[in-house]
């Protein structure tokens, strides 16, 4: 019997991704249905109800599901849901009872759909309840408003992974097949770690802390779209493992990505993330400083705070708080504001920005802020950047000439 955590909705992990001779017959007839086209994020969310990452979902919610999370993290079931997974059209035609094919952004179809509701919603109300602001400037609220009029209900048949495994290979980890090899290395305690950064010193320092006192630690990466400016998976996934190779004991940490798009709703992501980390096996998730924040819309640590405010029992994967991690020149390593008497002259920390700057110039990050290995990486990338930059002004110059 299995010591994992159960899927979320205590049954059974519930893929619905089509294979074989169903798969064939199902593409064959959405060829012939009408099209509803999904934005990325959308494309992303369907992919999860694939591969079974959001268990025990069914298809896209309806308005009560919509209401029930915006207003108190419940579908109209009852089960627990953070954030409402909808899908939107402008299309007039579209109408409750008609199947539909559904289409990728770039033209693909991706699964069917069988309409059972057709509704709007307020989208302003959506954005306070979920980002807690209507600020066009975050990312999360401008993908909510920019969604259609309508929002369309309805089970799914999902045809395609949109090709991340062909991308990605085995760091393209299923819940199924993460939850299997957990099981083969006798793993019953894991804690997921979040990225959609590549890793340096502190985040090493938080995977190895809870090393210390879990089984191990999954290195869940974002595979899908970010905002501009982040680093492409590819990369990432690179910087991630050159790491784990030099600075890891072997069967510690398993890397592995996932395919959603970020939404930056901070403390209400932070509760999504384990709540699909639970459909992938992990009994904790790591949560840090700001964690699937972006600005200063929520607090340092209010992603820690609301998973004490939601009702008890809604998941099996739990919180692992950890303060704020640095290097600390006068303790001589790492260290973190619950540890360190020090004040913030004596640590090294560096913001984005900055980081960003000294590596498209080329510049060496200290070692006590990023191991070599890593910035080697994220340098290479950084200098290939700037030279595709620096043809593009050429070609321009060129032209205009």
């Amino acid at each position: 019997m299995s010591r994992l955590v159960k899927p979320h909705g205590g049954g059974e992990l519930k893929p619905l991704l089509l294979s074989g001779t169903a798969l064939k017959d199902e593409l064959a007839r959405a060829k012939g249905l009408k099209q509803v086209k999904m934005s990325s994020r959308e494309t992303g969310d369907l992919i999860m109800m694939g591969i079974g990452g959001f268990t025990p979902l069914e298809g896209f919610m309806t308005k009560l599901d919509w209401q029930g999370i915006c207003d108190g993290y419940k579908m109209a079931n009852g089960l627990f849901w953070p954030i409402p997974v909808t899908l939107s059209t402008d299309d007039e035609g579209v109408q409750e009872g008609d199947e539909v094919a559904l289409v990728s952004d770039t033209g693909d179809i991706m699964g069917t759909m069988k309409i059972t509701e057709k509704y709007t919603i307020d989208k302003a109300h959506e954005c306070m309840q979920v980002y807690k602001t209507t600020d066009l400037e975050h990312p999360g609220v401008k993908m909510v408003m920019a969604q259609g009029k309508y929002n369309l209900a309805g089970p799914v048949k999902v045809l395609s992974d949109g090709g991340f495994k062909a991308k990605y290979g085995d760091q393209f980890m299923t819940p199924a097949e993460t939850r299997a090899k957990f099981e083969a290395l006798g793993w019953s305690k894991i804690a997921a770690f979040q990225t959609r950064n590549p890793m340096h010193r502190s985040h090493e320092y938080l995977a190895k802390i809870a090393i210390e006192t879990m089984d191990g630690v999954l290195i869940h990466s974002l595979l899908g779209a970010l905002k501009p400016g982040d680093i492409p998976a590819e990369v990432r996934s690179e910087a991630i493992q050159v790491l784990i190779d030099n600075y890891f004991v072997k069967d510690t940490v398993i890397q592995a990505g996932y395919p959603l798009d970020m939404r930056y709703a901070g403390p209400r992501e932070a509760l999504l993330h384990a709540l699909f980390r639970q459909n992938y096996g992990c009994s904790h998730l790591i949560v840090g400083r700001d964690h699937a924040g972006v600005g200063d819309y929520y607090g340092p640590f209010d992603a820690q705070k609301i998973f004490d405010e939601i009702p008890k029992g809604s998941l099996e994967t739990v919180n692992m708080n950890i303060d704020w991690t640095f290097w600390c020149k006068k303790c001589g390593g790492m260290a973190s504001q619950r540890t360190c008497p020090h004040t913030k002259d004596d640590r090294i920390l560096l913001s984005g920005t900055k980081v960003r700057a000294m590596l498209s110039e080329g510049q060496d990050l200290p070692v006590e802020f990023s191991r070599p290995e890593v910035a080697a990486v994220l340098k290479k990338y950084y200098a290939s950047l700037s030279a595709e930059q620096n043809v593009k002004i050429e070609l321009k110059g060129h032209s205009a000439a």
